[in-house]
């Protein structure tokens, strides 16, 4: 995948789950998108090459920066918690789809239960507050 793709790929993913917001905290050429205030996704360049950090379960990150030359520990993150994806060979759509959707998981499951907008760890769609997802 090439780098234009990955930023394509990662954003759109990433905007497409509940509750996110793309902003610029560190300025432009860094898009970061949150769920409920929280990073989870950020796409920028590093010399000149597209990457993605992405939030990651420390024993998948390991694995993935062990068996993939594109994934490396988090630039300018917390290396245990974060990954970066460069273009390359080994990355795909369906990966970063999976990767970002992961990110969102880890985000949301560490929130307070009354700030998720969805329970990742029930799996039925349904907000904590009881109600139906979705616009009422």
């Amino acid at each position: 995948m090439d780098g234009q793709a990955l930023h394509e790929v990662a954003l759109r993913t990433a905007l497409a789950l509940p509750a996110t917001e793309e902003t610029q905290p560190f300025g432009e050429g860094a898009i970061v998108v949150k769920v409920v205030g929280k990073m989870f996704v950020m796409t920028t360049e590093l010399r000149g090459v597209p990457i993605v950090n992405l939030k990651c379960a420390p024993p998948h990150g390991a694995a993935l920066v062990r068996d993939l030359a594109e994934v490396t520990p988090g630039w300018h993150m917390d290396k245990r918690h974060w990954i970066t994806l460069s273009p390359g060979p080994g990355i795909d759509e369906v990966l970063v789809e999976d990767l970002v959707a992961n990110a969102w998981d880890l985000v949301v499951a560490g929130l307070p239960r009354a700030r998720r907008p969805l329970d990742p760890m029930r799996g039925d769609g349904v907000p904590p507050s009881g109600g139906a997802a979705g616009p009422s």
